[in-house]
Order: C-alpha cells, then structure tokens, then sequence
C-alpha cells in the first residue's frame, strides 16, 4: 500500500513539476525584463549629446571685485585676524581681464587698489595712520580640470607671476603665486575667490612680502565652446553604436544581397531547366513533326487507290498500293490509319455514301487479309463531298477527271 502511494505521488510531483518549473523560468524572465527594461532606456537617453556635455574651452574673461591685503608680517599664525591684520576697503577694488585657451592656460592682467588702516598691523607693527595700496599684476595661470576632469561649473586653477605693489609707501617688484578656483552660474557669469602670495623682488628699504585675497564677479564673452571628456567619450560611443549599425546594416544588406543573388540564381536555373525542356520538347515535336512528313511522303509517293466507276473492287494497280501500304504498316508498327472513300458527283448522293461505304470496307478489308491488326485503320466514307476537282452535277467533265474522285486516301492519325 505505501509502494503504491510512493508511486502515486511520485507520478503526480513528475507530472506538475515541468509546469510549475515553467511557470517559475516565465515569472523570473519577467522580472528581469521589468529590471533591464528601464536601464536599457535611461542607457540610450545618456548616450545623447547634450547641452551639460559641452564646455567652455577658451573665451575672454573680465572681473570685478573686491581685494584683500595681509601685510602683518605674520602669514599664517594670523591669517584668519580679518579685523587687525586684514586691510579691505567697502568698495569695488579688483579689476582683471585675461584670456584663456583651449589647454588650460590663461594669461591675465590684474589692477588693485586697497587701503591699509589705521590701528592695523603692517609689516608686525600697528601703524598710526591709513595708507594706500595700488598693485598692477600679470600672471600665468593653468587650469586643473585639465587635469581632474571637467566639470562643467567648478574650475580651480593654479598660478604664477609678476607685478608692481605699491604697499606701505614702499614700491616693489613683486613675484606672484596664485591659487583659487571660479564657480559658474552659466555659460557667462560666475564668481572668483582666489589667494595670492606676492614676494618682493628686493627687501630693501623696508619692502616685504605679503598676501592678497580676492573675491568678484565675472563674465565670460568670447567663448568658444567644445565637448567635455565626458561629452567626448560618449560621441565616441555614438560613433562606435552608429559604425555597429552601419556594419549590421552592411549585414543585413549583404545577407539580402546574396538571398536575392541566390534567388536569381535559383530563377535562372529555373529559367535555364524550362528553356532546355522546352528545346527538348520543341526537338521532340520537330522530329515527331519531321518523321510524320517523311512517313506522309512516303504515303503519297504509294498513290491513291482508285475504283472503277460504280465499282468496289479493289483493281490489280491499286492492290499494289495496298501490298506497299500494308508494308509500312508493318515496318512501323506505331503507325495508324485513316481511311476516307470517295465518290464521284454521278448518281445520287445516297447512293454516293453507300458506295464510298463499301469502297472504304473493302479498302479496309484487303489491308486486314494482309495481317494488319484492325485497331491500326479507322474508315471514313465521304460520298461525293470531297471532290478534288470542279466535276460537280452542274459541271460536265471528261471520263478522266471523274476517275480522279473515284479513290480511297489515306491519313496519318498516329505514328
């Protein structure tokens, strides 16, 4: 009883397990295609060339903005003392212009005015009255996108320069080092903060080093825009996806070109078959055509049997006919017969068909007696119907010319 049960269930886990495991591949391939699907689109909507993939690669660049000067003398320990070691004035006090080239280098040019004040510290000593500060400045900067990759809103950049500083009545030839970065609202406007160390070519008289932060607007015009890396790899990417689908249409084209060659090879060959049967047939029916004209010559050349006049009796000559005509048959054992009966135009036309009747069984009749089979002959018994000449019953005509209608002819039914 437990065997048997074992059996039972094993026949029916066997018997539902290739559904239910259907059932699971169908409900696994669905998921998978709901969770492709989507990044299949959003892959081909990324790999669309748009406005986030182009960036300014050179352009003119004009700033204004505020400067601010640390000439303490003490650089880092209080380079955050904004209000006793930084001298700033409540006015735009930065103005630059400058241009940038496609490799990421930039040449600008940079004019300063500050105000040292009373009270701060310059150069480690508070100083008893303000005093101006002019700077004109030329540097050499790089852009370290360039380097990192673009962005497209953030460009820090690093430099390196030269300039003039009028600083605590003490001029001096300076040489710059810049760091900073800009940041861009659009293709035109943006911000930059940037801070400059400046050493004096000579630190006689007094003169020394100090630092200058700066932080303005700019606008950006003369701009000649071109791809991002990113922008790149992806025309890259189209141009790979669209030679990809030139090849597949090559394929396409080319599997269709040799299907359609093979097609018209197959017609051809086709074409070829049914031009040769039909030269074999046209040869086949020239000869048949040919052997039928030759046997109807040789028929014709035999002559006609020919009765006397109210006669059937077949004559010595035309017994001759007959002997010939009964050769051929046998030397062509395909060959059939059709044998017509003639009368001439005298007497009456009834009397014409019973005549021709029997002219035509005794034409026949003979050729039997010589062993022609009888399903070799059909008989055809015309009266006077078929005359061969104008000797009708309106027509006199000559004894000769009315023995011409007296005959038994002889048709090529099949050979």
């Amino acid at each position: 009883m437990v065997i048997i049960c074992k059996a039972a269930c094993v026949k029916l886990i066997l018997h539902f397990k290739p559904k239910f495991i259907i059932m699971k591949t169908a409900k696994f391939f669905s998921l998978l295609i709901l969770l492709v699907l989507p990044t299949v689109i959003f892959a081909q909507d990324e790999l669309q060339i748009t406005a986030k993939d182009s960036i300014v690669q050179s352009s003119w660049i004009f700033g204004v903005g505020f400067n601010a000067v640390d000439d303490s003398g003490n650089v880092f320990d209080g380079i955050f003392n904004v209000g006793k070691e930084w001298n700033i004035v409540p006015f735009p006090s930065r103005v630059s212009i400058g241009r940038y080239f496609k490799s990421g280098l930039g040449l600008e040019a940079i004019g300063t005015y500050n105000e040292y004040k009373e009270g701060n510290i310059v150069d480690a000593v508070e100083i008893s009255e303000n005093v101006s500060y002019f700077g004109i400045d030329g540097r050499i900067t790089y852009d370290i996108n360039k380097i990192i990759g673009e962005t497209g809103w953030f460009d820090p950049y690093v430099g390196i320069g030269a300039g003039y500083t009028d600083a605590n009545n003490q001029g001096r030839g300076t040489y710059n080092a810049v760091v900073g970065f800009r940041t861009w609202f659009s293709d035109r406007w943006g911000l930059d903060f940037n801070s400059t160390g400046k050493w004096a070519m000579s630190q006689g008289d007094g003169a020394t080093n100090h630092i200058q932060h700066a932080a303005g607007v700019v606008y950006q015009f003369g701009i000649e825009k071109g791809l991002s890396k990113r922008g790149e790899e992806k025309l890259e990417l189209l141009a790979a996806i669209e030679k990809e689908k030139e090849r597949q249409r090559d394929s396409i084209n080319e599997v269709n070109r040799l299907k359609e060659e093979a097609l018209l090879a197959e017609r051809l060959k086709k074409q070829q078959e049914a031009d040769a049967l039909a030269a074999a047939e046209k040869a086949k029916e020239d000869a048949l055509n040919k052997k039928k004209a030759e046997i109807k010559l040789r028929i014709e050349s035999l002559g006609n049997v020919y009765f006397a006049l109210n006669s059937s009796v077949v004559n010595p000559s035309s017994k001759k006919v007959l002997d010939s005509l009964a050769s051929l048959l046998e030397e062509i054992p395909t060959l059939k017969l059709r044998i017509t009966s003639h009368t001439d135009s005298r007497g009456t036309s009834k009397y014409n068909d019973w005549l021709s009747q029997r002219r035509v069984d005794k034409t026949k009749a003979y050729l039997l007696s010589k062993g022609i089979a009888d399903d070799k002959l059909v008989t055809e018994a015309y009266g006077e119907t078929m005359l061969l000449n104008e000797c009708d019953d309106n027509t006199y005509c000559p004894e000769d010319k009315h023995a011409v209608n007296r005959r038994s002819e002889f048709v090529i039914l099949e050979f």
